[in-house]
């Protein structure tokens, strides 16, 4: 018979393995999220930079049919479209990576947004912070599907995208420029700027998980609404 120190431990083993599984689960499908974004901008931004240069192509052709170009045109062509080419994948790069986004960006594209920030982020965190985060990550593929059905003006998403898009990147960001020696120090109510951090992501994500449940609860509604009207108008009636 295993006693029961033994058995306590193995299942307090088990308990630990289970949630960093889980952990390690929301980390994949965070980077596969991000590995599917990356690949879409690099596609769109190919695309761009192919349409850029046949255009650039076409003209030199033209040009050079109403009047010799010479050596030093044919170069300067190619130094346009090279110039042109890095500066598509420039900017590219930089609109995925930006964790600021514009007022009228749709909801969807802003949850994407912000799961890239906190993917590239993660990093930086401590461990505590890191596995917040993960759960934070996990959420934000339902937040995203509830919000793309809502209006950006809704007062509800709008709290949500500030979230998303100014208060938790900036505490991140002066997370990050608190000097590495002042972060174990406490304060004066005993807690640790790691500490103030986690518990700062612990009630971003809760405010993000209320703000995705109330939206569900809205659409529970209106099916409600919507079966009962359906009923009323329609109940006891027979359809042609």
């Amino acid at each position: 018979m295993i006693p029961d120190k033994v058995t306590q431990r193995i299942d307090h083993a088990n308990a630990v393995f289970a949630r960093l599984d889980e952990r390690d689960g929301s980390v994949r499908d965070a980077a596969r999220r991000e590995r599917a974004r990356l690949n879409a901008g690099l596609g769109r931004t190919a695309t761009k930079v192919g349409l850029a240069v046949g255009v650039i192509s076409l003209a030199t052709i033209g040009v050079g049919l109403i009047t010799p170009i010479g050596m030093f045109g044919f170069l300067a062509a190619v130094g346009l479209a090279i110039g042109v080419a890095a500066l598509l994948l420039f900017t590219g790069g930089r609109e995925i990576a930006a964790p600021n986004v514009a007022p009228d960006l749709p909801n969807g594209q802003m949850v994407q947004r912000f799961d890239s920030y906190l993917f590239r982020a993660r990093r930086g965190l401590p461990a505590p912070a890191q596995a917040e985060l993960d759960r934070l990550s996990a959420q934000l593929p339902a937040l995203r599907q509830t919000l793309e059905r809502v209006p950006d003006l809704d007062p509800q998403a709008q709290d949500a995208r500030r979230l998303m898009s100014v208060h938790l990147p900036n505490l991140i960001d002066r997370y990050l420029h608190v000097p590495n020696d002042f972060r174990g120090q406490q304060d004066g109510e005993g807690a640790t700027v790691d500490q103030r951090l986690v518990e700062a992501l612990a009630a971003g994500r809760t405010a993000l998980a209320d703000i995705g449940q109330a939206l569900a609860r809205n659409d529970l509604a209106a099916f409600e609404t919507q079966g009962r009207f359906i009923q009323t108008r329609y109940n006891e009636k027979t359809l042609d």
